[in-house]
This record gives structure tokens, C-alpha cells and sequence, in this order.
């Protein structure tokens, strides 16, 4: 069973989470050779505030 675990900045909705779970889905069965119901995505939204690269907070360097 392949487990898939995705952090992404918050602000994505409902319907481009539905796409990217089923373009994955289908990129990992027919790279693995698994059924479908074999795979779990998990998505972990985080806010930007959450998230530093170099010591900057993602927030102070989207002007968010």
C-alpha cells in the first residue's frame, strides 16, 4: 500500500487538492503496477508563518 505524505502552503482549493489526488494516484499505480484503493494521499496544509527557508520565514518573503 503506498502512503503518500504531502505539506503544501494553505490557499489551494477544494477542487485543485481533487485533481492533484488523482494525478498522483494514478502516477503511482501505473508506476507501481497497484490498484487505485491500494493508495493513501495525506495533505497537511501549512500557513506560511509555519515555514522558514535561509532563517526567513515564508511569509516575510511572499509579502504575505
Amino acid at each position: 500500500m503506498p502512503v503518500v505524505n504531502v505539506q503544501m502552503f494553505e490557499g489551494r482549493s477544494v477542487e485543485q487538492k481533487r485533481k492533484f489526488v488523482a494525478d498522483v494516484t494514478r502516477t503511482i499505480c501505473d508506476s507501481l503496477g497497484v490498484a487505485p484503493e491500494s493508495v493513501r494521499i495525506m495533505i497537511t496544509d501549512m500557513p506560511r508563518e509555519n515555514v522558514a527557508v535561509g532563517g526567513v520565514l515564508s511569509i516575510d518573503k511572499t509579502g504575505k
